[in-house]
C-alpha cells in the first residue's frame, strides 16, 4: 500500500509524497516517478502508485503542492496556476535521485504523469538526466521547450476529444522531437481528457484506460528492467 514519505532535495528542502514498494527481485527493481493531476496526491494517485508497485516498480508520487489536495476544480485550477514550475522540476529531479538511492532498486527510473503531471513529465524529460523513459498522459508543456535536451524515449497518450491537451499539440511535439533526432510514440484514444481517471465517471473510459495502462507499463518495463 502507498505510504507517506518525506525526503530532501539538493538544497535541503523537504519533498513529501507517497511510495509503494514491489517485492524484491534479483538484480533489483526499477522505479517510476508518478506526477499528479491538478488535484494533487489524492486517492486516485495513491491507487496508481499501488498499481505501479504491483507491476514490479518502486513507485513514488511527489506532492508538487506540498501535500495540499484540491476538493473542487476551482481549487485545483488555483493550485496549478500557482505552481512554481522550476521548483517542481527540482522536486522531480530529487524524486528521481531518491529512487536511485533505494536499496533493492536497479537504478533505472521512468517518469509518467497525467494532465498537469503529463505536461511536467514532458518537461522533466528535457531537464532530468539519465531517465530510462517518459510516459506523459494528456498534458503539454509550454512554448520554448528545448526538445534537443531529451535523452529518453517517450511514449505519449492523448485523447481525440481533448480540447486542452490536443492531439494537434501532441503531433507538434512529436515532430519537434523527431526533428531533434529523438523518439516519441504517440497513442491517440477515442476518449475525453482524463479518460484514465476511474474516479470521474463522466470522462473515464475503461477500454481506453486499460489499453493505455498496458502500453505504458510494457514501455517502461522494456526500458527499465
Amino acid at each position: 500500500m502507498a505510504e507517506p514519505l518525506t525526503f530532501y532535495d539538493r538544497t535541503g528542502a523537504a519533498v513529501t509524497g507517497v511510495i509503494a514498494m514491489p517485492p524484491p527481485r534479483a538484480g533489483g527493481v526499477p522505479g517510476v516517478v508518478l506526477l499528479h493531476e491538478w488535484w494533487g496526491v489524492n486517492g486516485h494517485i495513491k491507487s496508481l502508485v499501488d498499481r505501479w508497485a504491483g507491476e514490479g516498480f518502486i513507485a513514488l508520487a511527489p506532492s508538487l503542492f506540498g501535500g495540499v489536495v484540491a476538493k473542487t476544480a476551482d481549487e485545483a485550477k488555483q493550485l496549478m496556476n500557482g505552481l512554481d514550475r522550476p521548483r517542481a522540476l527540482e522536486q522531480i529531479d530529487a524524486t528521481v535521485g531518491y529512487l536511485r538511492s533505494i536499496t533493492g532498486g536497479n537504478g533505472k527510473i521512468g517518469v509518467t504523469g497525467y494532465c498537469m503531471g503529463g505536461a511536467l513529465a514532458f518537461a522533466a524529460a528535457t531537464r532530468v538526466r539519465g531517465l530510462a523513459g517518459g510516459v506523459p498522459f494528456y498534458g503539454l508543456p509550454g512554448d520554448g521547450t528545448d526538445w534537443s535536451k531529451v535523452e529518453a524515449p517517450v511514449s505519449a497518450h492523448f485523447a481525440s476529444r481533448d480540447t486542452w491537451a490536443t492531439v494537434d499539440g501532441a503531433k507538434a511535439v512529436q515532430q519537434a522531437l523527431q526533428t531533434a533526432g529523438k523518439t516519441m510514440e504517440l497513442h491517440v484514444y477515442d476518449a475525453d481528457h482524463a479518460f484514465c481517471n476511474d474516479t470521474r465517471p463522466e470522462v473515464y473510459d475503461a477500454r481506453a484506460a486499460t489499453t493505455a495502462w498496458s502500453r505504458a507499463t510494457a514501455f517502461l518495463r522494456a526500458r527499465c528492467s
